[in-house]
């Protein structure tokens, strides 16, 4: 793929006003709809096509496309029998003899409610404040479809040429993606020869600049459980009998954790760090420094001081959250709210894990070897299950090590950075998982890649209080636009 020899013929300042605009008037109006909107993924939300609520999500942001009247673009919602629905749209080249295709991605499917959130604020309801839009999936990244629309527009607005552009965005991303292998088939011949991909659903290091994604890594969440009795006994008559499913989960767990370091310790859950991503993290601990770790919420400590991270150095801090596995516990289930804790010995234990992998460690392979870890010669003889979730020839998510980033697109992204934030561009890896991408890159494996998002500091993707730093997806925004105005 030829450099181009010049920048994108666009007028940076109108172009910035024109997403400005397009975020005050268009796009901010049609996500405080979408927030208030209780649109949680199938994994979280069982009966989700009784309730129509990710279908009302999709047909709004589908009716909103619409509505814009984009000369050449064509919209159409793909659905198929017991599969969540995606929309796809296609627009044509304005350049001439443009032969290959830039590729959008985004998501409308959210997480759960979560606890925690403000006494002023909730995960479905809407509310702006010092230019934060808070609300469960605006940033996360419902903003996406909207944000991907209002770049073409601003090429629309200044009559510059660009090449095919498609949009696929899904319904079930937060449940693992797993109808978006059947539709990637289904559509595959209709995304065409795809050169970049412009994915919108991930994070940013600050506010000040624009940052790449650099890797993703992979996941497995699912449900340990250890049964010991068929029912609950008097914890004075059988205690000291009978183990506790508890201990016994603990033990388990030591197999796969060290429970004082954080460690992994199973090798098959390790790779090694590409050098390049090590050089990378340095650059970017130069740039954040201490906020690396300072960002998050901690308690107050034991000392009256706050809480401490597992390190302190921001380069082993960066490549302990992209590059290296992590156990957290995100639920639990047999154990009783202290209010309604009475003196018994309970008949089981269960837990939910999610297994953060790293960007090159196969996802299912590493499912099918937590699951014989955990489950082999138990303690006591208990019973331990560990049902992963997802198909059962599909457990686990792989996550993404990015290409070498070509010349053109590394020159245009910095200069947008420049033009747009007033720095330059920064690389970051992210601990999230996008599915979708280690897909595209196996079927598409020269194409270029732009991962980027607008999950920066606090924003609480998943958790309480999250939002939506209105100011910076304006700039990404335009940058989009810039990116696709220099595609070769």
């Amino acid at each position: 793929m030829n450099a181009p020899e010049t920048l994108p013929p666009l007028d940076a300042t109108a172009l910035g006003d024109f997403v400005g605009t397009a975020w005050r008037e268009r796009i901010v109006p049609q996500l405080v709809d979408y927030i208030a909107v209780p649109a949680k993924s199938p994994l979280f939300d069982p009966d989700w096509q009784a309730h129509g609520l990710i279908d009302r999500v999709v047909r709004d942001a589908a009716a909103w496309v619409e509505s814009r009247r984009v000369p050449g673009l064509k919209l159409e919602v793909v659905r198929a029998e017991g599969r969540t629905p995606v929309i796809f749209f296609e627009l044509p080249a304005t350049r001439p003899d443009s032969t290959q295709t830039v590729l959008m991605y985004g998501h409308l499917d959210k997480q759960p409610e979560f606890n925690g959130w403000r006494s002023d604020l909730g995960p479905w309801t809407p509310k702006i404040e010092d230019d934060k839009l808070y609300g469960r999936g605006g940033a996360d990244d419902g903003y996406a479809v909207y944000a991907a629309v209002s770049a073409i527009e601003a090429l629309k607005a200044q009559n510059v040429p660009h090449p095919r552009i498609v949009g696929l965005i899904e319904s079930c991303e937060e449940s693992g993606s797993f109808d978006l292998p059947f539709y990637l088939e289904r559509l595959a011949g209709r995304l065409g020869d795809v050169s970049l991909v412009v994915c919108l659903d991930s994070g940013a290091g600050n506010y000040d600049q624009l940052w790449l994604t650099s890797s993703l890594r992979g996941n497995i969440t699912g449900s340990l459980k250890v049964e010991i009795l068929t029912e609950g006994i008097h914890s004075g008559d059988a205690s000291g009998l009978v183990p506790s499913s508890f201990r016994i989960l603990r033990q388990v767990l030591d197999r796969l954790e060290d429970a004082k370091t954080g460690h992994l310790l199973p090798q098959v859950f390790h790779c090694e760090i590409p050098a390049e991503r090590v050089r990378q993290a340095e650059a970017t601990a130069a740039i954040l420094g201490d906020e690396v770790w300072k960002r998050y919420p901690w308690a107050c400590g034991a000392d009256g001081g706050f809480a401490l991270p597992t390190t302190t150095d921001p380069v082993q801090a960066l490549l302990n959250r992209t590059w290296r596995p992590t156990l957290s516990i995100t639920g639990v289930d047999g154990i009783p709210p202290l209010s309604n804790a009475g003196n018994v010995l309970r008949p089981y234990t269960a837990f939910k894990l999610s297994l953060r992998l790293p960007p090159l460690v196969p996802g299912h392979e590493a499912a099918v070897a937590l699951k014989a870890l955990l489950e082999d010669n138990a303690p006591y003889n208990a019973k331990v299950t560990f049902e992963p979730d997802g198909r059962a020839n599909d457990w686990g998510a792989t996550g993404w090590n990015a290409p070498s980033t070509a010349p053109w697109l590394e020159r245009v992204l910095d200069g947008a950075s420049r033009r747009h934030f007033g720095a330059p561009l920064g690389y970051i890896g992210q601990g999230g998982t996008i599915p979708l991408m280690n897909l595209l890159q196996q079927g598409f494996p020269q194409a270029q890649m732009m991962v980027c998002g607008v999950l920066g500091p606090k924003s609480n993707a998943h958790g309480p209080n999250e939002f939506l730093h209105l100011p910076y997806a304006e700039r990404l925004t335009a940058a989009v636009a810039e990116v696709i105005a220099a595609h070769p």
